[in-house]
């Protein structure tokens, strides 16, 4: 941070620079910025990049893999290219006495991430990314876009619109031929494919933010495992104070410069840091009651679990007791309809035999009775018989 903090100051430096100086310099060496800090092989066609080298207009810089840099134009602007990337200044135009000018710049390839600065302030639709889908408009804000094969996505940063250092509410015009679409939330992405209009504005996802900040790992990892940074300081400011001398300017003018402009970086650090501090805060409170939101529906899942399984153990120990009951039930009917059963048979057997016990003796009475009877027909008929045979005799004899 204090590498870019001092890169940033010398940028001031050459944002005071006279018309004059601007005349001297021709068309091909029009001066732009100055690289704060690199990662990795970073070149142009005709050198390699190092911190504190000067980048002109129309060079084309090349970053590799696992590679990146941070450039800082004249105009407080910051540009950090990422990896396997290419990138060209194509138009800068900037009047440091009125903040007046232009930017163009055009991506290729890979990811550029774009902090405006005072030409942006003033007039916010002077800075111009183009890509190879269509071009991309900032608003006075911080945005990053990735440019692979047939399509370029598009990231707003910030700043949001109730935002702690008062700034200007960032947006993105993303548009072609196609139509257009415009980014006015932090954190929403949109993509632009050849020969379409631009998708709708949506929130990142966790996996797209992960890709973005991918791409500018190198050159994190680059700023973290600098070795002396003061030492590198040094020379930047000294290389600075060279060439503002030989452009004319006075040890008292250099000084008052510098001691504003370190003033301005701490109001801007202070607010940074309470901005941190306040995101920090809320992102700890969040947590904290997202984790109270947990646990209680963790809780009530856990109650509900074990409500669940009572239930079900109950359910269960009814359904068995049911089933029991059941099969209890079932088997004493089958028992009491076999006892039944037996008992009827055993009755039916019992009137059967009765009834041809009782049916026997019957058909004995009978025959006797019918047999007496038939002695006492006989017998009556004999005693008939003789009675007329007696009356038979009494007639002749008279």
């Amino acid at each position: 941070m204090r590498k870019i903090v001092t890169v940033i100051l010398a940028l001031l430096f050459f944002g005071s620079l006279s018309a004059k100086a601007n005349e001297e310099l021709t068309i091909e060496k029009q001066l732009v910025g100055i690289v704060g800090a690199t990662s990795g092989t970073v070149k142009t066609e005709t050198r390699e990049l190092k911190t504190g080298d000067k980048i002109y207009l129309n060079e084309t810089i090349f970053a590799g893999t696992g590679s990146g840099t941070q450039i800082l134009l004249l105009d407080q602007s910051t540009f950090t290219i990422g990896e396997d990337s290419e990138v060209v200044m194509d138009t800068f135009i900037f009047d440091p006495a009125t903040n007046d000018g232009k930017i163009v710049a055009s991506v290729k390839q890979g990811s550029l991430k774009v902090i405006s600065g005072l030409i942006s302030k003033k007039n916010p639709d002077s800075l111009t990314v183009e890509v190879p889908e269509g071009t991309l408009g900032s608003r006075g804000t911080e945005f990053q876009t990735i440019v692979s094969r047939g399509k370029t996505d598009t990231l707003l940063i910030g700043p949001g619109k109730n935002n702690t250092l008062g700034m200007r509410p960032g947006a993105v015009l993303v548009g072609n031929n196609f139509g257009s679409t415009l980014l006015d939330n932090p954190y929403s992405i949109t993509s632009m494919s050849k020969g379409k209009a631009p998708g709708q504005a949506k929130k990142i996802t966790k996996n797209q933010l992960k890709k973005f900040n991918k791409k500018m790992k190198a050159l994190r990892v680059a700023k973290y495992t600098s070795d002396d940074p003061k030492a590198e300081r040094k020379k930047i400011k000294k290389e600075l104070k060279k060439e503002l001398k030989a452009l004319g300017f006075e040890k008292e003018e250099i000084k008052s410069i510098i001691k504003e402009n370190i003033k301005k970086d701490k109001k801007k650090k202070v607010a940074i840091k309470t901005e941190r501090a306040e995101k920090k805060k809320n992102a700890k409170k969040k947590a904290k009651a997202e984790n109270k939101k947990g646990k209680k529906k963790k809780k009530k899942a856990v109650k509900k679990k074990g409500s669940k399984k009572k239930k079900a153990v109950k359910k269960k120990g009814s359904k068995k007791k049911k089933a029991v009951k059941k099969k209890g039930s079932k088997k004493k009917k089958v028992v009491k309809k076999k006892a039944t059963k037996k008992k009827k048979v055993v009755k039916k057997k019992a009137a059967k035999k009765k009834k041809v016990k009782k049916k026997k003796p019957k058909k004995k009475k009978k025959v006797v009775k019918k047999k007496a009877k038939k002695k006492k027909k006989i017998q009556k008929k004999k005693r008939t018989a003789k009675k007329k045979a007696k009356k038979k005799k009494r007639k002749k004899k008279k």
